[in-house]
């Protein structure tokens, strides 16, 4: 009789530990972009104290709307940063990133698993016999594991690691984006309403001197140039004032569509009218470098070059064989008393090698390596427009503050010239041109003066964003609203992933390795 041979267990994991052991991941092992310029950049410290001896205050990064002090200011970002449509499509990309982590991560383990089962009826009739009939049964169960020899399947989970901290990265910047336009938006709004207020003010000084000059044109006293010359500068300022109102209705849908609201008014911006949105701060100095490090669109483009230079050891152990563990076991009976059972089962290692394939596969890897380029390219653009952006808004606040200080005067001195025109006016010693230029002069300053501190406060919100600032907030709050949750879960099996929290934002993302 022939004696079946049986492979010893302690052999088998004797093996199976040895393989598991000389696992290695090809492929390269990704550091931290170095930036060869950013060490020896000097961050913009363009400041405009008030006084010589004004304190150096390091702006703020987290909520910096707050500084307004503004309570309106502070319920529209909020409920922005909450209702965005750009920011709900961004947290279901976070969703997105961690199903295909845990896609990535399943590779680790038997990837073939195959239950299967049969019962069959069999009978059989012969004539003038009696009938035969019989059930068979038969169940198998087949699993295959592929070992993660050359660091495919680790490769993977780098890859989809990498690519959901990109996620988080990219909703970080979703919330600088929508906070910095929320605020934008309603700066714009209070200015507008304030340079309506200046329209109609001028617009009621102009329709005096019209009436004025119209009575001594009556009482014959003046000429009708004079008349002419006032109603056309009447009606010209009145003209402003219907473009100025189109202007805030459009600018207010703009920010209502921002907070996922219907077109139209905003109750919450009833109080504080006319009141452009003015921070507390003297200076804008001690900007670090290492900012542009930390803003959210950085980082995005730093975990995406991550998850592409996993991607190239993914390619790179194509090339290898694969080793597999693959085993069957199967059970079979009939409902026949006499009949037998039989257990069969099969356990042994498999290997491919795919080696006439050699050439797409290489030309594969050099794919991937040329996409890892790209996206380096792209991470260095990425950090050089922050830089200019981060310049750009400092130079653009410092100078904007330099000009409204300038324009102070200015309109002071507009304002008193038309004074001192109205007076000599009234007792002859000038005629009324003096009066329409010194009207007109006053009008233009007044709206420069309103312009530019609007751009002041728009120069700073720009700068804040150009920090990347004003995302932290958002880490306390659940990714998903509770409704959203709901629904998603009825539908699919999400389980813990809707609910799981983000990482707090004083525990940064986790970046690879710096370079040496």
């Amino acid at each position: 009789m022939r004696r079946q041979l049986r492979p010893p267990g302690s052999l088998t994991a004797a093996a199976a530990s040895l393989l598991l052991c000389a696992c290695t991941a090809v492929g390269p092992d990704f550091k931290r972009p170095d930036v060869p310029w950013l060490a020896d950049w000097q961050p913009p410290s363009q400041a405009t104290p008030t006084t010589a001896a004004a304190p150096a205050r390091r702006a703020p990064a987290d909520e910096w709307w707050r500084h307004f002090n503004d309570p309106a200011l502070d319920q529209l970002v909020a409920e922005a940063q909450r209702q965005n449509p750009g920011v709900r499509t961004a947290g279901m990309r976070i969703m997105e990133a961690r199903a295909q982590l845990g896609i990535a991560g399943s590779a680790l383990y038997p990837q073939l698993q195959q239950l299967s089962g049969e019962v069959l009826r069999v009978g059989q009739q012969q004539s003038g016999g009696p009938d035969t009939t019989v059930t068979a049964y038969s169940t198998g169960f087949t699993i295959g594991w592929e070992i993660d020899f050359w660091g495919k399947f680790r490769r993977g989970v780098e890859a989809a690691d990498a690519s959901y901290f990109a996620s988080i990265a990219q909703y970080d910047d979703v919330q600088v984006l929508v906070a910095a336009q929320a605020a934008s938006l309603y700066s714009a709004i209070r200015a507008i309403e304030l340079r309506l207020r200046i329209a109609h003010e001028n617009a009621a000084l102009q329709k005096r001197s019209l009436e004025i000059t119209e009575r001594l044109f009556k009482s014959g006293n003046e000429a009708e140039l004079d008349v002419q010359q006032a109603r056309s500068q009447y009606l010209g300022t009145l003209a402003t004032i219907p473009e100025l109102e189109g202007t805030l209705r459009q600018t207010q849908n703009a920010l209502c569509v921002l907070l996922a609201r219907p077109p139209g008014a905003l109750p919450e911006m009833a109080a504080g009218r006319e009141k452009i949105p003015e921070a507390a701060i003297d200076v804008i100095v001690d900007l670090p470098a290492d900012l542009l490090r930390r803003r959210p669109d950085v980082r995005a483009a730093e975990m995406q070059l991550a998850a592409q230079s996993a991607l190239i050891g993914v390619s790179e152990a194509q090339l290898y064989p694969s080793i597999a563990l693959a085993g069957t076991v199967g059970l079979s009976a009939t409902s026949l008393a006499w009949g037998s059972r039989t257990v069969d089962w099969a356990v042994g290692p498999g290997f491919v090698w795919n080696i006439f394939d050699w050439g797409r596969l290489k030309n594969q890897v050099l794919v991937q390596d040329a996409r890892f380029q790209q996206i380096y390219e792209q991470y260095q653009d990425v950090i050089l427009r922050a830089a200019r952006e981060m310049d750009d808004a400092a130079v653009a606040f410092a100078k904007s503050r330099v000009q409204v200080d300038i324009l102070q005067p200015a309109v002071q001195a507009a304002a008193r010239s038309l004074d001192i025109a109205t007076i000599q006016f009234r007792e002859g010693l000038v005629d009324f041109q003096r009066v329409l230029d010194s009207q007109r002069t006053l009008f233009s300053q007044q709206e420069r003066l309103v312009t530019t501190r609007g751009a002041v406060t728009q120069n700073l919100i720009a700068l804040y964003k150009a920090m990347g600032g004003g995302w932290q907030p958002a880490r306390e709050r659940p990714v998903i609203d509770a409704a959203t949750r709901e629904t998603m879960g009825e539908r699919s099996a999400w389980k813990d992933l809707l609910s799981a929290p983000l990482p707090p934002a004083a525990a940064d993302t986790p970046s690879p390795k710096d370079p040496p």
